[in-house]
């Protein structure tokens, strides 16, 4: 397939810039898959949709404040970094601007406590930093880190924790997995007492997920690696929930690509698993485990659009698009929300 069939114009106007006051107020669009139907409705209407019996998926990941600004030691030659992996004890894969201060070698003053040095490149011109540092690491990212929110917000996020869900509790991602940004406490507990189970898995989303389509035939796009677990609790709330007929409901592209990962690496069983994935999800695209998707309206052209086209079609996705854009939908990271049953 060609990059070129998931291109859509979308107005500057539609791009989410702030979250809304109340996280559940946000729109929620509703595509039947099998009566091939579009909805309109809040995204507090959600359990309209959800039956006894089901189980909902939920990636507890927690976004880094991971954005940081420092000076080459030597030249003073200003230096932005971003956090995308976690490798070993001190040392780090980072995203650089600009790359030429960056070379093997270079040492970075981040503040008196943090500094680091460039130790090698890996693939996308991605770069490896161990840090030194004076405390506790997370507590210096803490004080002197930025939340990084995408390049097409432009307005200063108030709030860090509006970056992030409000179940987030495994510190590590470089961006929010942001379909899980619609839920609150409140909604949560009214999902569970009508006999709808949760569960968590941790996907600490890089930039595999955002990276953009650079070939033109979609089939020759590479994923990076992203760490992910299953915990055994949820591998075994999956079998329950099959056991009893009810439906895995995805919160998130991040959720459903730990899952179908994890199931295609075990025979089409989620088990408990530790590991990386770089699975890459277009139309085609042989489901195991997921029944049905929550998730935010993605870029043009993006992996995640493409994800989405494989779990409805390419066709219908892209109705549902222009639809959004013709009801005034609010796209992105801090937009409004799909439901795919």
């Amino acid at each position: 397939m060609n990059k070129t069939d998931f291109y859509f114009d979308l107005p500057d106007e539609l791009i989410a810039q702030c979250p809304l006051e109340k996280r559940d107020n946000s729109r929620l669009m509703v595509l039947n898959r099998e009566k091939n139907t579009i909805e309109d409705h809040s995204f507090f209407e959600i359990t309209n949709y959800f039956r006894p019996g089901d189980l909902l998926v939920m990636n507890n990941t927690k976004v880094l404040p991971g954005r940081l600004f420092g000076a080459r030691e030597d030249t003073g030659g200003k230096v932005e970094i971003l956090l995308l992996r976690h490798l070993a004890q001190k040392d780090w894969e980072i995203m650089v601007k600009p790359g030429k201060r960056a070379r093997v070698g270079a040492r970075i003053v981040f503040s008196p406590e943090l500094k680091g040095e460039i130790t090698g490149t890996t693939q996308g011109g991605l770069r490896i930093i161990s840090f030194e540092y004076t405390g506790v690491f997370e507590e210096i990212i803490d004080e002197i880190g930025l939340m990084p929110v995408p390049p097409y917000i432009h307005e200063t996020l108030k709030d860090n924790n509006r970056y992030q869900t409000v179940y987030a509790k495994r510190e590590g991602s470089s961006a929010a997995p942001t379909a899980g940004l619609h839920f609150t406490p409140d909604l949560l507990q009214k999902i569970e007492a009508m006999g709808v189970e949760i569960a968590e898995v941790t996907l600490h989303v890089g930039i595999g997920t955002f990276r953009p389509v650079k070939c033109d035939v979609i089939e020759e796009h590479h994923m990076h690696e992203e760490y992910y677990e299953v915990p055994e609790e949820t591998a075994k709330a999956i079998k329950r929930t099959r056991e009893r007929g009810g439906r895995v409901i995805a919160v998130g592209t991040t959720s459903v690509r730990t899952l179908e990962s994890n199931a295609k690496l075990h025979d089409g069983v989620v088990t408990p698993y530790t590991g990386v994935t770089d699975i890459f999800i277009y139309p085609g695209y042989e489901w195991e485990v997921v029944d049905a998707l929550i998730t935010n309206f993605h870029l043009p052209e993006s992996t995640l659009l493409m994800l989405v086209s494989a779990f409805y079609n390419r066709e219908a996705v892209m109705k549902a698009y222009q639809t959004a854009i013709d009801w005034k939908y609010r796209f992105f990271s801090f937009g409004d929300a799909l439901f795919i049953e």
